[in-house]
């Protein structure tokens, strides 16, 4: 009879200690391991340092402690689930690693979205298991949100969030052998605000060689200049009635901090606006724009897959009623903010005759805002032969009409079509084939750089993914990319 390991708690030395995991569905899973020490006390507001080392083995079963932070305000709360794990450690990571006979694998590290206020990597959509199944190292990270992870503060370190991430990745570099995992051969990917801090990442000259390719999921690499970044923190600290440093914040309640920044921050969202946290071009971790520097050739010797979904602004959009709610005057408006050519609106009129004002201004700000910058992020790397894949996801929810929503492709992505978080977008029968094909083909990508269809080139080879079979489509909707070229806002 074969030996079989299934019964028997693994066990890995790290830089740190030892810990002790699970074996779940076939495959070692370590939950909760600290890279950094809990960001409390006058750790608050710092860059994230070292964990203290501990003696003997630690339990690392259960997810460890999230960031603080609220979950998703009605109607999304429904829709995007957000668990809480009550504690001090929020810096801490999880690994899912094959069984047995690990050595060498490729390594996925996953960095969740949420506005940069919420998510953690707790959320069940973000199981690892088909990952390690499939002979990919999983690993999925927590990091400060909100005012504690992103606030500009005068007297405190910028973007300690994505510091977090750096200091997460250097574990990785530094642990992951353990593991089974090749430090060489790891892949940073995230979706909405995780791609966008990806997309910092590559543009960081710090994270350099950290990882050696990155996927953007539904999120664009940007930045503002901390004096614009600033503004939500100052309207935070007012809220509170406290000066916007550190030191004044340090001495607030936890959760009054949180209610206050709950008030300010509402009834905003990536497509809509509001008062979000955001990164900013530090002058040291971020340099400049990132943006800028990834189109002047930062980040170039990074495979990079990226993509968004069809219909993006759905998540936020069909919930909130905004669909039906606009009117022509409300759609005039919104586009005459933004400098939309009305060339533009026009093509994209011509192509949904059957369009409410608002699915108008959904779909136009869709690609304003994602669909455009990736594009002409790709067409920056092609001369340089920086090996680019691009993706579109279209398969369409039929749960209240979201469509190819935001947020929609991660059960895809992960193969975890099962999980309730899931099937909250989904529905029941989601098509386990379009998982299949959508995961495999991230497999690929972390194991050698190639998804599974051609490089982005002059002929802007898109691979898109449902309904229907997964299929290369050169240029899809080139009337209406072609439309932004007077756009300069």
């Amino acid at each position: 009879m074969p030996e079989t390991q299934v019964d028997i708690p693994p066990q890995v030395l790290t830089a740190h200690g030892a810990v002790r995991g699970a074996v779940e569905g076939g495959v070692r899973v370590f939950r909760g391991i600290p890279y950094a020490a809990a960001p409390v006390g006058a750790r608050r507001f710092r860059a994230p340092e070292p964990p203290e080392p501990w003696d003997g083995v630690r339990d690392a079963v259960a997810f460890g402690p999230t960031a603080p932070k609220r979950g998703y305000a009605p109607p999304l709360d429904r829709l995007l689930p957000d668990p809480e794990v009550a504690g001090d450690d929020c810096l801490n990571l999880n690994v899912w690693t094959p069984s047995a006979g690990a050595y060498g694998l490729p390594v996925l590290v996953w960095i969740h979205g949420g506005s940069l206020l919420h998510g953690s990597s707790a959320v069940p959509v973000y199981d690892g298991t088909a990952f390690a199944r499939d002979g990919v190292i999983l690993v999925s990270v927590n990091y400060r949100l909100g005012i504690e992870g992103f606030g500009v503060l005068p007297d405190a370190p910028h973007n300690r969030g994505l510091l977090d991430q750096l200091a997460a990745l250097e574990w990785v570099r530094d642990n992951i052998a353990a593991f089974g995992g090749d430090p060489h051969r790891v892949t940073v990917a995230g979706e909405s605000a995780g791609a966008v801090c990806v997309g910092a990442l590559l543009a960081a000259p710090r994270a350099a060689g950290l990882f050696r390719r990155a996927v953007l999921q539904s999120g664009t690499p940007t930045a503002l200049s901390p004096e614009a970044g600033r503004r939500t923190t100052e309207l935070v600290a007012a809220r509170l009635g406290v000066a916007a440093t550190a030191a004044a914040l340090a001495g607030q309640d936890p959760e009054k901090l949180l209610d206050a920044q709950t008030e300010i921050t509402a009834g905003g969202s990536p497509l809509t606006g509001g008062n979000p946290f955001q990164l900013v071009v530090d002058g040291t971790l971020l340099p400049r724009d990132p943006a800028e520097a990834l189109r002047e050739g930062a980040g170039h010797g990074v495979d990079l897959l990226m993509g968004s979904n069809s219909e993006e602004y759905r998540l936020w959009f069909v919930p909130s009623g905004l669909t039906t709610r606009l009117g022509r005057v409300g759609l005039r408006l919104a586009l005459r903010k933004f400098g939309v050519p009305r060339a533009t609106l026009r093509t994209y009129r011509g192509n949904r005759p059957r369009a409410t004002p608002g699915e108008l201004l959904g779909a136009l700000a869709t690609d304003l805002l994602l669909r455009v910058p990736l594009n002409r992020l790709a067409d920056s790397r092609v001369e340089a032969r920086a090996a680019t894949r691009l993706y579109e996801f279209g398969w369409p929810s039929p749960v209240q009409g979201l469509g190819a929503c935001h947020a929609l492709e991660i059960g895809f992505v992960f193969d975890t079509l099962d999980r309730p978080g899931t099937v909250a977008l989904t529905g029941p029968g989601a098509p386990q084939e379009l998982a299949d094909a959508m995961h495999g083909a991230w497999v690929r990508f972390a194991g050698s750089g190639d998804p599974g269809w051609p490089a982005w080139d002059a002929t802007r080879p898109v691979m898109v993914f449902g309904p229907g079979a997964p299929a290369v489509v050169l240029g899809p909707r080139e009337d209406e990319l072609r439309s932004w070229e007077p756009y300069r806002g």
